[in-house]
């Protein structure tokens, strides 16, 4: 067993990546006999988008099984990797390798959501007091300006921010740790840009905004064909 503990950090990322590839927007929709959250809304595979589908029991199902993809391998890490030679580097990129494999999902052609509620589940992994505060900010932002994305982009954002200055009173930094939220940061701030330039617009959705999702069932009726209708008297025929 020691001779494998070199493979060890590897197979523990391979297992986060994999299990972060789980899109579940896309697996409870098809359960539950909903549409694909890719094809409404903001076509984001996500519980926001699932939630526009009108189904609130998607949405909290899909939010809970995107954050426990996150949270689950920093937390195993974190508590029984020691006696595999795991460490707070490993812990740090398990962490990020379940976050970029809800990004690029290597089951769904690498086309994956914006990671919110994974990047939550890993902070939470790293620290229940860091994702208490990150819940907080983004629930704080949420109520003040209504808006999902604003909100999520200010607890990303913040995540790094308070757990370096909080070092030595909740918990003791890890310097990989601290620079995997970074990344994670960035990352979403990325995924958010189409976000960030409708905020600028005015132009975002509001939460509690709902988007028709088209029905799964519904029969596929072909456009009909109208013959040329003539301008109706006294309406000049304009060409554009």
């Amino acid at each position: 067993m020691e001779s494998l503990q070199p493979f060890f950090p590897a197979l523990a990322m391979l297992l986060a990546y994999l299990s972060g590839s789980l899109s579940f927007a896309v697996i409870v929709s098809r359960v539950m006999g909903l549409s694909d959250p890719r094809t409404f809304g903001s076509k984001n595979p996500g519980a926001t988008n699932v939630l526009r589908s009108g189904s609130k029991a998607a949405a909290v199902l899909t939010l809970l099984l995107d954050a426990a993809k996150g949270w689950l391998p920093v937390f195993w890490v974190a508590h029984y990797g020691q006696a595999y030679g795991l460490g707070d580097g490993t812990q740090a990129m398990v962490g990020l390798a379940a976050f970029l494999g809800h990004l690029y999902p290597v089951f769904f052609r690498f086309a994956g959501g914006k990671g919110v509620a994974t990047a939550a589940g890993v902070v939470l992994g790293v620290s229940g007091w860091l994702g208490l505060i990150t819940l907080l900010v983004w629930l704080g932002m949420a109520l003040v300006f209504k808006y999902s994305s604003l909100a999520s982009i200010m607890a990303a954002l913040l995540a790094p921010v308070v757990y370096v200055l909080a070092d030595g009173s909740l918990w003791i930094k890890s310097n990989p740790v601290a620079l995997a939220l970074a990344v994670m940061a960035l990352l979403l701030l990325y995924r958010h840009a189409e976000n960030i330039n409708r905020l600028i617009k005015g132009t975002e959705s509001r939460l509690g905004k709902k988007s028709v999702a088209p029905d799964p069932e519904a029969p596929v009726h072909a456009p009909a064909k109208h013959g040329h209708r003539h301008p109706a008297k006294g309406v000049q025929h304009r060409e554009q």
